[in-house]
């Protein structure tokens, strides 16, 4: 029986560290900055670059396999095979684009494509489900920061595309084949499974949002360097000074665990009984004092497998944590050791297998609404560039760093605002779904005008948007289906993003785009040409269908809200997430 002990290792440091396994996941949000040249030196027109960042997007929500192997293997040995997929793919891309090895089949490229940004998905899933399960009574507060600085890590690539190298393609390929394995090398070994916070620790809520405030800044950092190496043209030496600070500024999530190891907070003691934090959550019945079961009720009925085990708990520690956050802290803990039998058909709030989610509706809304928020963001991001291009912007990589900036603060934002709401009001996570997908259908239309000054501003309202449709399907999914199996769920709700990427951005916005283009040179064969469309005409049918399709996943969210709404309340009726005991039904 696993027992928690005193002096076991804290998640902070798994969590700085993951940190920068999120930077290294963002890799597939380059694709803007490198289109281009794939474009300009192969030749290619814009459906085929489209059906390219197809690609990089099924690559990089591919995750069923990673999230499988999570539960079976260690996560470094997850990270490992992220670092395998990015060397050999971004290293094919590296060939072609350096001309290294001419005339590389389409194909190729695209399976390259596949395979290069498929690694984000196992560094994702590794960084994502272990911290959440490191820290499973703070999961909206994880989801947004470290979905948060896989938003920041386009403006992170930005930053040293622009600034160091020279808005060099090629170069910034090489830095991906063989700079971001040698980081996930470096860290893997900190990003590992800890003891679950327990949440009493009362200096935790400083530590994160001392957490948020580093991202905040480091975002604020970002975005303004951008800027300045933009409009002033700066020398190396400053582009390698605002390098240097960005690096120290990504290293600020470990001050908390240094600042915890410099400054232990000490162990308090009352009548001779241990905090919770310390104290063994599963024990057995020799300590003499009084002690109470917390799964009796339950040992009984045919709904279960076999009969549980009673989980004796001292009445100190009952008195501090409710019984359900008892139990779900010690399957944590016990997990695989079968500690606790599950039932056949568990409710909401429990753990379900896949298999189990995938027959309820809740599981289906959440996809299709995910898939309509973020399925259509995306679109936009896979032709940022062409975008701005079309829209007369010289030089797109500040329209890349502000989409990337508005990104993470939604994807920080969300999971905090919705942590916020959640314990205080009970309210669901997807009402925020709901809100902002109707600010994201009015977004395309403000691209679709194409009024002089909308071009920023739509771009920046639909970063945000869709950061908090990331931020806030993690940990709604976790919330309804568990933690237990929630690598297999998660890479599953991703499957939106790619799924919408296929529909909108390739079979969409790519021929709309080729149309306009081709009517513009006066072609008569579709797709004959690589020549560049301008002009509001090129994507303001996708932006017009776009827009119908978030109005669209506004309406389905609020069903799923409204269906949520007495879940929630269940789960939060006592102000922080109460994780429902597996009961006779």
């Amino acid at each position: 029986m696993v027992v928690l002990k005193a002096g076991s290792r804290p998640p902070w440091v798994g969590l700085g560290a993951a940190v920068w396994v999120e930077i290294a996941a963002g890799n597939a949000f380059t694709f803007p900055l490198y289109s281009h040249s794939l474009k300009s030196v192969l030749g290619y027109n814009q459906q085929q670059l489209t059906l390219l960042g197809v690609a990089n997007d099924i690559g990089e929500n591919a995750g069923i396999i990673p999230g499988m192997a999570l539960n079976k293997f260690p996560p470094w040995s997850v990270l490992m095979t992220g670092t395998i997929a990015c060397f050999l793919g971004y290293g094919v891309l590296w060939l072609a684009v350096s001309q290294t090895v001419p005339s590389l089949p389409y194909w190729l490229l695209w399976l390259a494509s596949c395979i290069a940004t498929n690694s984000s998905a196992w560094f994702g899933t590794s960084a994502l489900v272990t911290n959440m399960r490191n820290f499973p009574l703070s999961r909206g507060a994880v989801a947004g920061i470290l979905k948060g600085y896989v938003g920041l890590s386009a403006a992170v690539y930005t930053e040293i595309y622009s600034g160091v190298l020279n808005n060099s393609s090629e170069k910034l390929l090489l830095v991906l084949t063989l700079g971001i394995p040698a980081l996930c090398i470096l860290v893997m070994y900190f990003v590992r499974p800890c003891t679950p916070a327990a949440g009493d620790d009362s200096s935790e809520h400083g530590h994160f949002l001392f957490t948020q405030i580093a991202s905040v800044l480091l975002g604020i950092y970002l975005l303004t360097t951008t800027i300045i190496n933009d409009v002033l043209n700066v020398n190396a030496t400053i582009s390698k000074v605002f390098l240097g600070v960005m690096v120290l500024l990504l290293l600020a999530p470990l001050a908390v665990p240094l600042k915890m190891t410099l400054y232990p907070n000490k162990v308090k003691r009352s009548s001779g009984i241990l905090s919770p934090a310390q104290e063994p959550f599963i024990s057995g019945s020799n300590t003499g004092q009084r002690e109470t079961s917390v799964a009796e009720e339950s040992t009984s009925g045919n709904d279960l497998e076999e009969s549980e085990p009673t989980l004796h708990v001292s009445l100190s520690t009952r008195n501090i944590l409710d019984d359900e956050e008892i139990v779900d802290v010690n399957i944590l803990l016990a997990e695989g050791e079968g500690a606790v039998k599950k039932k056949k058909r568990p409710k909401r709030g429990e753990d379900f297998k896949f298999h189990e989610a995938l027959i309820k509706a809740d599981f289906w809304l959440l996809f299709v609404v995910y898939f309509l928020g973020s399925g259509s963001g995306i679109t936009v991001l896979n032709n940022l560039a062409q975008i701005g291009i079309a829209a007369g912007v010289e030089d797109t990589t500040i329209l890349l760093s502000l989409f990337s900036f508005c990104n993470f603060i939604g994807r920080l934002g969300g999971g905090m605002v919705s942590e916020h709401f959640v314990k205080s009001k009970m309210t669901p996570r997807p009402l925020w779904m709901t809100l902002t997908q109707i600010i994201m259908a009015f977004s395309y239309l403000m691209y679709a005008s194409a009024l002089p000054g909308t071009l920023y501003a739509a771009t920046a309202l639909l970063g945000i948007c869709y950061g908090v449709q990331f931020s806030i399907m993690v940990p709604t999914s976790s919330e309804l289906f568990g933690l237990k199996h929630f690598g297999v769920i998660y890479a599953f709700m991703c499957l939106g993003n790619p799924l919408g990427a296929l529909i909108f951005s390739g079979g969409l916005a790519g021929y709309v785009y080729d149309k306009e283009a081709a009517k513009q040179i006066g072609g008569f064969l579709l797709g004959s040409s690589s020549s560049s469309c301008l002009g509001p005409n090129c994507f303001r049918l996708t932006f017009f269908v776009l827009s119908g399709v978030c109005f669209l996943g506004s309406f389905l969210s609020v069903i799923l809200t409204l269906r949520l709404r007495p879940v929630y309340q269940m789960l939060y009726s006592g102000g922080s997430f109460r994780i429902p005991r597996n009961s006779d039904r």
